[in-house]
């Protein structure tokens, strides 16, 4: 007797599940003519591939100690100064938002990394991780943004409001890996670049872009994991190279980066979201790794990023720049090469000397 109703339940189950899937899944990459794509989805270097749903519910149901988060509120921080127009002088201007989000000024433009300004890195607000820090700059303070770079289409890292927003207040460009451009153009975002592991573009008379590989992976959705590409970038500038991460876990690839495109005149390394390290290793540096990684590229100066924001992993609001300043004690000019910055502050960063000479 009970037969019926549990089949009635479990259709009715997975017809939600489909709609949800197809309501907020990105489309797929199909072209096929990358290296790193099987035909079906993309792999990552040394074809290390992620954790499967399995890893993730065990992960969830690990009853795993979670750090401690608090919210904090604008009152909390330090009121930003809005950003100068441009920058024209041979210097980089570095204001971190916060996550990943960074505003970049040089050379007359103006660059925004994986910006994020939703309370949510959800498809909803009012579900998901929610932000716990304010951004550190206000959207209306933006100065006018010429290009976005996007490393993936996680939701934290391709916020669709934000991006919505951008395009309607500063129509920049936005950079995204293989298979990302069709989600843009979907949501009618046409000013759009693409690009593979190492693949170069020139989008200005002072700045070319690289896009370089990272160990992490993609979706949307219930059903789209790794069928778009994620990736770091590498900004050829007249100041030096400077080096996104994006988002990613340790691999070989970064003295790969460095032997190519090293020293960076300024890196931006994540160190956040990496506990559990049986689950995060694959995905997420850990503070230590990061280190590792500053060093592997050849870094002059380097920035901490993915941290405290949004409560994503099992490290609390301020474990991950606990770790990061304990890795850092003891060498002075450590300390001075790899900062962990501030929501709001502006960092004054001049040319590399090669740069200057």
């Amino acid at each position: 007797m009970y037969f019926w109703p549990l089949v009635t339940t479990l259709l009715s189950l997975g017809i939600a599940l489909i709609v949800v899937d197809k309501l907020i899944s990105a489309p797929r990459y199909k072209e096929g003519a990358s290296d790193h794509f099987n035909g079906k989805k993309f792999v990552n270097p040394n074809t290390l591939d992620a954790h499967h749903y399995g890893d993730v519910l065990k992960w969830w149901f690990s009853g795993n100690d979670k750090g401690l988060w608090h919210k904090l509120t604008e009152e909390d921080l330090t009121a930003a100064p809005k950003p100068d127009p441009a920058v024209h002088r041979k210097e980089l201007h570095v204001t971190f938002i916060n996550h990943a989000t960074f505003l970049l000024q040089f050379d007359g433009l103006n660059i925004l990394t994986d910006p994020i300004w939703s309370h949510r890195a959800s498809p909803y607000q009012w579900i998901g991780p929610r932000r716990m820090r304010p951004p550190g700059l206000k959207f209306d303070d933006l100065p006018s943004i010429d290009t976005v770079l996007i490393s993936h289409n996680h939701y934290d890292h391709l916020d669709l409001q934000t991006v919505r927003d951008l395009h309607r207040v500063h129509n920049p460009t936005f950079v995204v890996p293989l298979g990302v451009e069709q989600f843009l153009h979907e949501h009618h975002i046409d000013n759009t670049v693409q690009l593979d592991w190492w693949h170069e573009r020139r989008l200005h008379e002072r700045l070319a872009l690289t896009a370089v590989p990272a160990r992490h992976f993609s979706g949307r959705g219930l059903f789209d994991r790794n069928k778009t590409l994620w990736c770091g970038y590498v900004l050829h500038t007249r100041l030096g190279n400077i080096y996104f991460a994006g988002d990613t876990g340790y691999g070989d690839f970064f003295r790969e980066i460095g032997r190519e495109y090293g020293p960076m005149h300024t890196s931006f390394i994540p160190i956040g979201a990496y506990k559990p390290r049986w689950f995060m290793e694959s995905i997420h540096l850990s503070p230590e790794e990061a280190v590792v990684a500053h060093r592997d590229v050849q870094s002059e100066q380097s920035f901490a990023m993915h941290f405290g924001t949004f409560p994503m992993a099992d490290d609390g609001m301020f474990e991950a720049t606990r770790a990061l300043k304990q890795e850092l004690r003891g060498d002075p000019l450590l300390q001075q090469e790899f900062r962990i910055p501030i929501e709001g502050d502006r960092h004054i960063i001049p040319a590399s000397k090669e740069a200057n000479s």
